[in-house]
């Protein structure tokens, strides 16, 4: 939704509706994940993709519907012998699309102020109709849908704005909407006998790289390119330089531990240790931890990550925060050049954020196929 509020903030501005589809679940090899957003306008102009091209031309005509009669419904889009190249998905895969007459000021308004940085992170929830399709795969016929519903909205301090009208309902509804926001992915789930589509806005995901060494400036290119804030802390005025770091959103020059409350470390933050430096890595990997930041990685072999964890051990850190640092960091992607470790560890970064598991695509797609 986020790329297209500029398109969408003009459209509006010449006074045209917009409604919108937006994907709520998927089976399967889907081309676009929950929260894929496509825009139509009123006089037919279109911006944004739920399928990567499959099923555009339909969800355009059902955005057309929902402008006319004011209704949102869930339509669901899958493959079969006779809509393959119609309008079912040619990769085999199916997705439920909400169509709403309307882009919800609720949505807008969130990825507005979370991509500017003027909010914390936000959660949008949408009711779903009454006849949409259930959480289980198989073909389902459309319903008619019914009137949009104001949203409800969960904030990143767990206040929700709203309610289910029963307390433990609420309460089940802020957990999954905090889950899906720190992991950044929006989700259907059920909660109290309704599908609800929770579309995550979570603030940009920030990555602060201790250590300004040549591993850094690749990993710093590549958190930019996949969205980060980029944050790069080292005591030595001559490494941490724009020069070197051209790319970075900003650089402290300072001890990894005094820098932590300048830059206002905290749970949200992805934390690399690349000092190989004692006197620099301890304490930041210390107050890494301490703050609870939500990913901990440090540089080191097998032998010096043991001779890391005895005198932490031995300084007082408990040991179950000590299992949460990653290290030696990194996926093991078999490269030893400083970009190919930047990828590594920037990969594992991405799938901690995503609940990834690490493991190539195609033993995985192996597995989902023998198990029917």
């Amino acid at each position: 939704m986020r790329e297209l509020l500029d398109q969408l903030d003009a459209w509006t501005a010449e006074g045209v509706g917009v409604g919108r589809a937006v994907v709520v679940r998927t089976f399967g090899s889907a081309p676009r994940p929950e929260g894929g957003v496509l825009l139509v306008t009123s006089d037919g102009r279109l911006a944004g993709s739920v399928s990567g091209g499959c099923v555009e031309g339909a969800a355009a005509e059902e955005i057309a519907r929902a402008l006319r009669d004011g209704r949102q419904r869930v339509l669901r889009y899958g493959i079969s012998d006779e809509q393959a190249w119609d309008v079912g998905l040619a990769c085999g895969g199916t997705i439920d699309v909400l169509v709403q007459p309307a882009v919800p000021v609720e949505a807008a308004d969130a990825a507005r102020e979370t991509a500017a940085g003027r909010s914390g992170g936000r959660a949008v929830v949408t009711l779903l109709p009454g006849d949409a399709p259930p959480p289980t795969f198989g073909a389902h016929q459309p319903g008619q849908g019914e009137t949009p519903a104001a949203p409800l909205v969960v904030r990143d301090d767990g206040t929700l704005e709203g309610t289910l009208g029963d307390a433990a309902a609420d309460g089940a509804l802020v957990k999954a909407a905090l889950d899906l926001l720190a992991h950044g992915v929006s989700r259907t789930v059920e909660v109290a006998g309704r599908q609800a589509f929770i579309e995550a806005y979570p603030v940009r995901p920030r990555l602060v790289v201790v250590g300004a060494v040549e591993v850094a400036r690749t990993l710093v290119r590549l958190a930019r390119e996949l969205g980060y804030e980029t944050v790069v802390v080292d005591g030595r005025a001559a490494f941490a330089t724009e020069a070197r770091f051209p790319d970075v959103d900003r650089l402290v020059v300072g001890w990894p531990d005094e820098a932590a409350d300048e830059i206002g470390l905290g749970p949200a933050d992805a934390v690399a240790v690349l000092t190989h430096d004692v006197k620099f890595d301890e304490p930041a990997i210390v107050e890494a931890l301490r703050r609870g930041c939500r990913y901990v990685g440090a540089v080191g072999s097998r032998k010096t990550q043991a001779e890391r964890r005895s005198r932490l051990l031995s300084a007082g850190v408990q040991a179950q925060q000590l299992d949460r640092l990653r290290g030696p960091i990194g996926l093991d992607l078999g490269g030893r050049l400083p970009p190919e470790t930047a990828l590594s560890i920037m990969a594992e970064v991405v799938a901690e954020r995503r609940s990834g598991s690490g493991r190539p695509m195609r033993d995985l797609a192996r597995e989902r196929e023998a198990g029917g």
